[in-house]
Order: structure tokens, then C-alpha cells, then sequence
């Protein structure tokens, strides 16, 4: 189902599926910058995740609701979010479950950037926008870094965004021939999300 949630930079949507049957964990993914839910990795992943009792909330967030390519500043974004994941977590059953995070490029921005403070045990980073094409000096680096939860990273190894070194609590995985976008594979990116998934909520203690 299709909800919306009152933020400080206005309404997100949220693209709510609860899993039939137990429900073992909650993942919160959003999207890129100028991008949508419907890419073909987040809808694999939502297809696989629910099969294993996983509840998945796709986000559109605030600026892409009205309209807008270009993201807000991290701030407000991160604002926005925060908002966001509260408000779900305070629907049934979902605030007692372990929490994971993520989304794409942008997305996954957000995602590192807030993780501690959503309570999040993981983040899931979907071809992570480690720097400006063609820019390696303007590295983001530190934001994974700052993660201050286990993180995978999904990257392509064509992605001109850059390649994510491995670090302490998290993992890279590459995929063959993907570039930017993510899309030649979705079902490897899937499946390596559900394994990783899988092993944090082994790890997790539910608020992070």
C-alpha cells in the first residue's frame, strides 16, 4: 500500500509491503537523486525480502514529490528522512523488529548519514556515489565511513561514480559488466542484499 507521511520539507510517499507470516525485519530503502522506486534493483529486492519475511518500505522522498530532480541539501534531506522512518517504525509490529536502511547512489547517502540515529542495525548502499564522475579528488568517502553500523555496498564495476574500498564493518560486493545503474543484474543485487540482510538480523538488536 501506498501511504503518506508528513515531513519538515513536506509529504514523502512510502510504498509499504508486509510480508505474510512472520515478520523477521523491516528495510527502509529510498532512491537516487533524480530517480524513482520502481528501478529494477529496488523492486527485486522487494520481491526477495518480503518472500523471506521482510517487510520493505520504498520511499519517494519530499523534493520528488513535488516534482524536483535535484535533491535538498543533505540536511534537509536527512530532516526528511529521520521524519520518514519514525513515522513507520510506529506502525504495528514494525517498531519491534530490527530496522535496516539503504537505497540508491543518493539514497544511500541519506542513509549512512542517518543510520545511527534511525537506530538502524545495517545499511544497505546501492551503488554508492563515492565521487563527481571524472572527480576522484571530491571523495564521499567519509560518509561511509561515519556509517557507525555495518553497511554492504553494491557496486558495479562500471560505475563512473567510483569503487568503495572494503573497511571495518563493511563489505563490497561487485558486479560484473553493472555500471551506474545497477540494472543488467537485478536479481544477483538482490540476492546478495536478502544474504546480507539475512546475517545482520543474526546480529541485530532491535533500536540499532
Amino acid at each position: 500500500m501506498r501511504v503518506e507521511v508528513s515531513t519538515p520539507s513536506g509529504p514523502a510517499l512510502v510504498d509499504l509491503d508486509r510480508p505474510r507470516g512472520t515478520l523477521r525485519a523491516l528495510l527502509v530503502l529510498t532512491h537516487g537523486a533524480g530517480g524513482a522506486v520502481e528501478t529494477a534493483d529496488l523492486v527485486a529486492i522487494r520481491g526477495v525480502a518480503l518472500k523471506a519475511g521482510i517487510a520493505v518500505a520504498r520511499v519517494t522522498q519530499p523534493y520528488r514529490v513535488a516534482g524536483r530532480r535535484s535533491p535538498a541539501a543533505p540536511s534537509v534531506q536527512d530532516t526528511a528522512w529521520l521524519a520518514v522512518v519514525a513515522a513507520i517504525r510506529k506502525r504495528r509490529g514494525f517498531g519491534s523488529v530490527p530496522l535496516f536502511v539503504g537505497g540508491r547512489s543518493n539514497g544511500a547517502r541519506v542513509a549512512c548519514r542517518t543510520a545511527v540515529a534511525t537506530g538502524a542495525a545495517g545499511v544497505i548502499a546501492l551503488a554508492f556515489p563515492l565521487h563527481p564522475p571524472g572527480k576522484p579528488e571530491a571523495s564521499r568517502l567519509d560518509e561511509l565511513d561515519a556509517a557507525g553500523v555495518p553497511v554492504l555496498v553494491v557496486q558495479g564495476d562500471r560505475d563512473p561514480f567510483g569503487m568503495p574500498p572494503p573497511g571495518d564493518a563493511r563489505e563490497i560486493v561487485v558486479i560484473t559488466g553493472a555500471d551506474h545503474s545497477l540494472k543488467r543484474d537485478p536479481s544477483t543485487v538482490a540476492a546478495v542484499v536478502l544474504a546480507a540482510v539475512t546475517t545482520m538480523i543474526g546480529h541485530a538488536r532491535v533500536g540499532g
